[in-house]
């Protein structure tokens, strides 16, 4: 599928879908408890999608409502799966089901597709097999076969990206075991945060040193619960990014500001490029305004690196996007990615090797492609509201990811976007 963006103005209000890393989360969180659990508003989406897929294929059960999903954990008691376990496009998924694979003593194969296949694993199964677990993978990918029981013990882990240790986190309290972690560093920490606030609500024991050392309680159990999925502050990045352009107004539904995502700092990043933010109790209204570059750090923040460069192409002057190693291991290298479409709309950019710098100006239309990842998708999206002609992107069908109804929401915003085959 392709988009068609022509310039507009907009104007209007968008509900957030519900957090990805939450509602996966909470998913290996359901499976791995003893007993039914309950999630309201989850994100239905790929991603989503595929860590059900994944938990249930080894040994959850699942019945799947538009406003809940109801899941019956198998209690750390994970079942063979008959054909391997197949985690699509998401690369949380892949690195949480390496480790609840883990927990069976049997071999579990798990792959992806091709840009999940192409992401590393090593660091993670090197780390499980520390633990007991027997593993193999393919130069450090995927596919990759894992055989457990998981026992505990003591292990080093790359933080390079923090998936590596939340996956960690959450199954190691099932190892009859006691677990040590180090790290000697860790990137996107606010998602280890998240991680550890999941542990905290279900009461798990377990000590820590910064983000340098982590002891887990072994033989610790996690009960069924309720739990309602918050608003998802790296989807609301786009529609904010809209809202800070010149003339432009959006406010955004459905998020928690109290909650632990990392991507609030998103409304940071806005007022510090000069738009006007107001933050109420049911809403957040962006307002546009004369954008200035700006250097900003988003080690924390690596999903906003796609819509921060395409709100610096408009903003004058230079905008520094820096410290931000781990977003060329995402679903595609984001920092190459947008520095080579964004220059395709006649944006001069240029990278280092942790950070892109976005040169302002005047963007036009052109051909340009997604690469198959939903964040450059939208991204690109939003800069073509404020292109010269029309922008055309390639491979849209990605935003399923993560944000299925953004089509939809962008023109209620006054977006001029048409959906093409």
């Amino acid at each position: 599928m392709k988009y068609a963006v022509e310039p507009s103005a907009i104007k209007g209000e968008a509900l957030i879908p519900a957090s990805k890393s939450h509602t996966i989360r909470s998913l290996f969180f359901a499976a791995l408890a003893d007993g039914e659990s309950t999630i309201t508003n989850p994100l239905d989406s790929d991603d989503a999608r595929s860590a059900l897929t994944a938990v249930t294929a080894m040994g959850a059960m699942a019945e799947v409502k538009k406003s809940a999903w109801r899941v019956w954990g198998h209690g750390g008691d994970v079942k063979y799966p008959s054909e391997p376990v197949d985690v699509g496009n998401s690369g949380t998924t892949a690195r949480f089901a390496l480790s609840m694979a883990a927990l069976g003593r049997f071999t579990v194969n798990i792959t992806g597709d091709e840009q999940t296949r192409s992401r590393p694993m090593g660091a993670l199964l090197d780390a499980l097999a520390n633990l007991g677990a027997q593993t193999s993978g393919t130069n450090g990918k995927l596919p990759a076969k894992v055989k457990g029981p998981l026992i505990g013990g003591t292990t080093s882990v790359d933080g390079t990206s923090s998936q590596y240790l939340s996956s960690l986190l959450i199954h190691t309290p099932y190892a009859p075991k006691d677990t040590v972690i180090t790290l000697s560093h860790l990137n996107e920490k606010p998602y280890v945060e998240m991680t550890l606030r999941w542990l905290d609500k279900f009461g798990i024991e377990y000590k820590r040193q910064g983000y340098e050392r982590f002891e887990i309680k072994g033989g610790q159990r996690y009960k069924p619960f309720k739990e309602q999925i918050p608003g998802d502050f790296s989807s609301a990045a786009f529609f904010a990014c809209l809202g800070a352009m010149p003339g432009n107004e959006v406010s955004l539904l459905g998020l928690d500001m109290g909650d632990s995502q990392g991507d609030k700092a998103i409304f940071e990043y806005l007022e510090k490029m000069g738009a006007d933010v107001s933050i109420g109790k049911d809403k957040i209204t962006v307002k546009g305004a004369n954008l200035k570059g700006v250097k900003l750090d988003l080690n924390a923040t690596p999903d906003a690196l796609p819509a921060m460069s395409a709100l610096a192409a408009l903003a004058e002057g230079t905008t520094i996007l820096g410290n931000v190693p781990q977003a060329r291991i995402k679903e595609t290298d984001r920092i190459a990615v947008m520095a080579k479409e964004l220059t395709k709309m006649g944006i001069k950019c240029e990278e280092t090797p942790d950070s892109l710098i976005v040169h302002g100006g005047k963007p036009k239309g052109a051909q340009v492609t997604s690469h198959g990842d939903h964040r450059v998708v939208m991204s690109l999206a939003v800069l073509g509201t404020r292109a010269e002609g029309v922008t055309h992107i390639d491979r849209a069908e990605a935003v399923g990811v993560t944000f299925p109804n953004f089509a939809e929401l962008f023109r209620n915003c006054g977006g001029k976007l048409t959906e093409m085959k």
